[in-house]
């Protein structure tokens, strides 16, 4: 990707932020939008009893209106306290008549308030019916619906989000202004609500969309819910965010990036972006256990404490260049990207794996963020992987093992890159993970035929896969798994195909190099572990295939070992 390297931004400009928004996001989901009961009873519908006050949902005046606000009615000591107070601008009389001076016999006092459109959002009761005229009581129009009569409650960017963080954020001091006059621009690379009908000039700006043409289901944007049309982004989804981040970056506008994105997977894409991307700003991800607007909702907090932490400069070195590398933010903790992982649906449910650190600063509450330590593994602009570092193409291995031992397997050229630099989706590798389990087949032959999931696996990634390997999630902590599979596993290695040990679960040691022939993974998880994998086939392309992979020469063997060496020396240090 041809272009300058990161400047800093211009001090005399308000710091800006570059928002990108990722797949299957509760951060980024809202509760369905459910007709109120003011709207149930104007059109004479059937009234939901145990709605007992309507819900208030942020929505936009289409006209200015005058509304007269009672005294003392914002907190239930605020009367107690009433000599504290100015006069209110007037009084109410029994019939809703407005004086400036108290009527006689009393009235209500009150404070005279225009809206305007121009204010912004003001939660409203909902007042949206379906087309028949009947309430919304879901986001689908009936139970099961297809996708043509249900409602996204997803956002299709964040702007709306921060949009409405900025207009109803209270802070602890009750003041607004929660984003510290930061700006943002707001991207969606890999977005979990779609234009289905397209848009038409969603963002004019030099790097970021112009039109939106009509955007599909599962290749466009990628959800959740409603759970019976969820759909998931698939490797060329992670190529693309790639680029974008990587694009967007090196412009040298943002003093940071923030990427949103679901809770299971978001600490897979914030390792791999710290591997590719080439920037010095800090990038930070955030998720959520419960959706926007909903109550307690922990991916505003999330998304705050992120612009606080990129505008603090704490993670910043005396040169001005990040020094700690993809994080995320959750729960008032930054957590290093490589070391983090969600262990339940819960606020609260991240930790950080490995056994050794991983929590690198703690929000500081009331206070600036302060560093706990600094990562030792290298990132983003000290990374081995680095999208510019990626070759224009490299080597992959493509043939055939055939059931009567006929082998055929040849290298190809892939393309990683194209001309302006940016990754290829059809380079991305695919990296399968295999679980060890004690009690396997009884009688497994010890050639590894039995293994039919890796034997199936590895002739597949031979016909379509130029650039694969296989992550062994082995005993903890020592990544060993059985014979059996160990057998298998050597055949996809003399095939081209890398392989990485490492322990099951969150272990807190590091998995042995017991046999040259394997990649040991360190205490990487194995999901963290596919990624670096991935990582490394687009940098050093397939290992050198054998002849026969079931009987290599000598000489064959010392060019695998040289070449996994390689693999392994990236693996000791990210």
């Amino acid at each position: 990707m041809a272009s300058p390297a990161d400047s800093a931004p211009d001090p005399d400009a308000p710091p800006r932020i570059a928002v990108f928004a990722g797949p299957t996001a509760t951060i980024g989901n809202s509760p369905p939008l459910v007709t109120s009961n003011k709207a149930r009873a104007r059109h004479g519908l059937t009234l939901r009893p145990e709605l007992r006050v309507d819900v208030l949902r942020p929505q936009r005046l289409a006209a200015p209106v005058t509304v007269y606000v009672e005294a003392f009615s914002a907190h239930p000591l605020e009367a107690d306290a009433a000599e504290l107070y100015a006069p209110p601008d007037g009084w109410l009389d029994a019939r809703g008549t407005f004086h400036t001076s108290e009527p006689p016999g009393g009235g209500i006092a009150v404070h005279e308030v225009e809206l305007r459109p121009e204010d912004g959002l003001y939660p409203l009761p909902y007042m949206a019916r379906q087309a028949d005229g009947s309430a919304w009581d879901d986001a689908v129009a009936e139970p099961f619906a297809p996708a043509e009569r249900a409602r996204q409650t997803f956002y299709p960017d964040a702007s709306r989000i921060y949009e409405e963080i900025e207009r109803l954020g209270v802070g602890g001091d009750g003041h607004g202004g929660l984003f510290g006059g930061a700006e943002f621009d707001f991207f969606r690379p890999a977005p979990s609500g779609g234009y289905t009908r397209g848009l038409a000039a969603a963002r004019r700006t030099d790097i970021g969309e112009g039109d939106i043409p009509p955007e599909t289901l599962g290749e466009d944007f990628f959800i959740y819910f409603p759970f019976h049309l969820r759909a998931e982004p698939h490797l060329a989804a992670l190529a693309k965010a790639t680029n974008a981040l990587q694009r967007t970056l090196q412009t040298g506008r943002y003093v940071g990036a923030q990427w949103l994105e679901g809770s299971p997977t978001n600490e897979e894409s914030m390792y791999w972006f710290g591997l590719l991307v080439d920037t010095t700003v800090p990038l930070v991800g955030h998720s959520a256990q419960r959706p926007h607007q909903s109550l307690s909702a922990d991916g505003d907090r999330n998304i705050v404490d992120g612009v606080k932490y990129l505008l603090s400069g704490v993670a910043l070195d005396d040169a001005g260049r990040d020094r700690i590398g993809a994080v995320m933010i959750v729960d008032e903790l930054v957590f290093a990207a490589r070391d983090i992982t969600k262990t339940d649906a819960r606020p609260g449910g991240y930790e950080a794996t490995g056994g050794h650190g991983g929590i690198v600063a703690d929000m500081g509450g009331y206070g600036p963020p302060q560093l706990t330590y600094l990562p030792a593994r290298r990132h983003t602009h000290g990374s081995e992987v680095r999208l510019p570092l990626l070759p224009a193409s490299t080597t992959g291995v493509s043939g055939s093992i055939g059931p009567d031992g006929a082998v055929s397997i040849d290298t190809v050229e892939v393309a990683v890159k194209d001309g302006e630099g940016d990754l290829l989706a059809t380079a991305m590798p695919h990296v399968g993970i295999v679980k060890y389990s004690r009690y396997g087949p009884t009688g497994a032959a010890r050639d590894g035929r039995d293994e039919v999931e890796i034997m199936a696996r590895i002739g597949a990634n031979l016909a379509g896969a130029p650039l694969a390997g296989f992550v062994g999630e082995g005993m903890s902590p020592y990544g060993i798994m059985t014979p059996e599979t160990d057998a298998a596993f050597e055949l996809a290695i003399f095939s081209g195909m890398p392989v990485v040990r490492v322990g099951r679960g969150n272990t807190g040691g590091m998995a042995y190099k017991f046999d040259p022939l394997f990649i040991t993974g360190n205490n990487l998880t194995s999901t963290k572990a596919r990624l670096l994998l991935m990582a490394c086939l687009l940098r050093f392309g397939a290992l050198p295939p054998a002849a026969d992979p079931r009987c290599p020469t000598e000489a064959e063997r010392t060019a695998t070992l040289a070449s996994v060496a390689r693999y392994q020396a990236v693996f000791d240090t990210h």
